[in-house]
C-alpha cells in the first residue's frame, strides 16, 4: 500500500479545508460536551454549581461561532477572517480549561473556591424561619464532587475537552497559514 493510496483512505480530503474542518470538529464537539452537561442536570439529576454554570458559558459562545465559521469557511471567506474566528474558538477554549482547572483544584482541595460555593454556611437567621429558608434554599457546593469516571470529575474533562478544542483550532490556523505559502 502507497502512502498515496492510504491518504486516498483518509476521512478528511487532501483538498478540504483547514478552517472548515476546524471549525465543524470544534461546533460538534462542544455540541455534544454541552448537551451531554444538559443530560446530566435534567435526566440524571446532578445539578450543578455555579462554577459549573460558568463553564457552559464558553460552549455557548463556541457552538454558534463555529457553526459560523464552518459556514464562512464553506463559502470561500477571507482566510484572515477564518484565522481570526479560529482563534477567537481557541482563546475561549483556553479560558474555559483555565476556568475548568480552577474548578477541579477546588474539588480536590487545592485551594479556596468563591464563597457562593464552597466552605462553612454562614448566616442562617433566626431559629423559626431558619427549617421553611433550609427548604427553599438549594446550594450546590462548588467543592464537593457529585459524579466522577476514571478519577476524574466533569471539571477534569472539561479543562481535556476545552483543551482539545483549542488545539484544533490551533491546527486549523496552523494548516491555513501552511497552504497559504
Amino acid at each position: 500500500m502507497t502512502s498515496d493510496t492510504i491518504a486516498n483512505l483518509s476521512p478528511v480530503r487532501p483538498s478540504a479545508s483547514p478552517p472548515l474542518t476546524a471549525s465543524l470538529l470544534i461546533t460538534v464537539i462542544a455540541a455534544a460536551t454541552i448537551s451531554g452537561a444538559w443530560f446530566f442536570q435534567l435526566v440524571e439529576g446532578l445539578q450543578p454549581c455555579e462554577l459549573c454554570l460558568e463553564q457552559r458559558y464558553a460552549y455557548y459562545l463556541v457552538v454558534p461561532l463555529g457553526a459560523v465559521i464552518a459556514l464562512a469557511a464553506a463559502r470561500h471567506a477571507p482566510r484572515a477572517v477564518l484565522v481570526v474566528g479560529l482563534a477567537v474558538l481557541a482563546l475561549a477554549a483556553l479560558g474555559n480549561a483555565v476556568l475548568g482547572g480552577y474548578h477541579a483544584g477546588v474539588e480536590w482541595g487545592l485551594w479556596q473556591g468563591p464563597t457562593e460555593c464552597t466552605g462553612p454556611i454562614g448566616d442562617l437567621g433566626n431559629a423559626g424561619s431558619l427549617l421553611q429558608r433550609l427548604d427553599s434554599v438549594k446550594v450546590v457546593r462548588c467543592d464537593e464532587v457529585q459524579w466522577r469516571f476514571l478519577g476524574l470529575s466533569m471539571a477534569g474533562y472539561n479543562v481535556l475537552i476545552s483543551l482539545l478544542m483549542a488545539a484544533i483550532a490551533g491546527w486549523g490556523i496552523v494548516r491555513s497559514a501552511a497552504r497559504r505559502s
